[in-house]
Order: structure tokens, then C-alpha cells, then sequence
């Protein structure tokens, strides 16, 4: 597996983490609980899946030198 699928594979997994601590922090909130610490939860998650989705959007721009474009692969 190359560096760019472990990559896709990490941000596939926060991005599932992130929606199960956002989901946490909703239920928290309907049910009148004052646990800070439940919302600030999401942003574990969220730094590194900015960090690696940031590194998935600039990798077709910084690819290939040479000008010619690559087939985008999912």
C-alpha cells in the first residue's frame, strides 16, 4: 500500500470519528448536559483530518511537474 492510500485510509477513519464525537455533542446538548469537555471532543478528530484532507486537495496541484494531468483515482 503506497504513502497516498495509508493517507485516504486515515482520513476515511477520522472522518468517522469526527461524525461519532459531532453525534456525541448533539445528543450532550438535547439532553441539557453541561460537559465541555464532550464538545471540544470533536475537535480531536478534526485537526488531523484537516491536516490530511488539506495534503488530499493540494495533491493533484503539486503531482506532476512536467504539465501533463493524471487520472484522478478513488
Amino acid at each position: 500500500m503506497t504513502g497516498n492510500m495509508w493517507v485516504r485510509q486515515i482520513h476515511r477513519w477520522l472522518s468517522i470519528a469526527f461524525t461519532l464525537a459531532v453525534t456525541a455533542n448533539i445528543v450532550a446538548m438535547t439532553m441539557q448536559l453541561q460537559a465541555i469537555w464532550i464538545g471540544f471532543l470533536a475537535l480531536v478528530p478534526l485537526i488531523p483530518l484537516l491536516a490530511t484532507g488539506l495534503y488530499l486537495f493540494a495533491q493533484p496541484y503539486f503531482g506532476r511537474r512536467d504539465g501533463t494531468q493524471q487520472e484522478a483515482r478513488s
